[in-house]
């Protein structure tokens, strides 16, 4: 963690009861090489081959009193669940902004192989005292991040990392999906100026390190999320946030080459939602919606075999 009194990049902060620390939040299950990616704007990957396998991570906007509400119904949003999955053939999806009888809804509209594991928010007072956010209007249950894959999910843990002494928690959370070789983690990082005692302060540093050392830990892991954060190719006054090995060891889904920039992932034409992974890339999308004030990306990487390295390998900058 850094304190910073930066004039850069605009904070995107909606103002909303912030939420609760990643340290003290308890993980609900809720049932119910690199290639150089081809994309096209918008039209889906299409159907995977045998050995590949997507991932999408979407801040599906669905916590009304987040400035949410002119972002589409829980109906709308769901169908553009669906349309990733059909298009693209998205087998594991992370989410956020989501809450938590949308996302059992849509579970069990999806069928019976399809499993999430939930998180929420929470907003943490002066006094140590720590609040599950609640979604409100026409989204219902708690509001927070999760993982969505058409099988099951193992081995699910948050990870610990620094969160705002006061105001909202985001957090990190991680899973294998052993029927797709794969471990994915879903990231919300935090705002600047998040914590309301320290304003000043900064934990995006923390939390993007505390998410790399979770993907070092296996080579198949699919790493991404909201980062509320511009890549360091576009703003240099904050590339300081970002771990080295992020553009190295692994690389990001809409990365070309050396380039450490991408497409616009939010309506205000910033790109803060990111996949990463050491695996092959085939595949890269950003998909158009009206259901969310955040685009959804696809990754489409090659299955990795039984016998893959547990660690990733240090590569070089391109």
């Amino acid at each position: 963690m850094q304190k910073h009194k930066e004039t850069g990049w605009r904070s995107i902060r909606r103002r909303f009861g912030r939420t609760a620390a990643a340290l003290g939040l308890l993980t609900s299950v809720a049932c119910t090489s690199a290639q150089t990616p081809a994309s096209i704007a918008g039209a889906g990957l299409g159907p995977a081959k045998p050995d590949e396998v997507s991932v999408a991570t979407w801040n599906m906007c669905g916590v009304q009193q987040w400035s949410c509400e002119r972002t589409g119904s829980p109906k709308e949003k769901f169908q553009q669940l669906r349309d990733l999955i059909g298009d693209s053939d998205v087998r594991v999806l992370l989410l956020q902004e989501v809450c938590s009888d949308d996302l059992s809804a849509s579970a069990l509209r999806l069928g019976p192989e399809w499993n999430t594991v939930f998180e929420p928010y929470v907003s943490v007072d002066s006094a140590g005292a720590r609040t599950a956010v609640e979604c409100t209007d026409r989204g219902k249950g708690r509001a927070g991040f999760a993982l969505l894959a058409a099988s099951r999910l193992a081995d699910v843990e948050v990870i610990p990392t620094e969160q705002p002494t006061v105001g909202l928690h985001r957090g990190i959370l991680c899973a294998r999906v052993p029927a797709l070789g794969l471990r994915v983690c879903n990231a919300h990082v935090s705002l600047r100026e998040s914590d309301d005692e320290h304003p000043d302060w900064d934990f995006r540093d923390d939390q993007l390190s505390s998410l790399f050392a979770a993907a070092s830990t296996d080579a198949r892991t699919v790493v991404g999320g909201d980062f509320n954060s511009p890549p360091p190719g576009k703003d240099k006054k904050t590339a300081w946030i970002w771990p080295s090995e992020a553009y190295t060891t692994y690389r990001e889904c809409d990365q070309k080459g050396g380039s450490r920039t991408g497409r616009p992932t939010h309506t205000d034409g910033t790109k803060i939602d990111y996949l990463f992974t050491a695996l092959t890339r085939t595949g890269c999308e950003v998909v158009d919606t009206k259901a969310s004030d955040h685009r959804p990306l696809v990754i489409r990487v090659s299955r990795p075999e039984e016998s893959a390295s547990p660690t990733p390998e240090v590569s070089t900058p391109s």
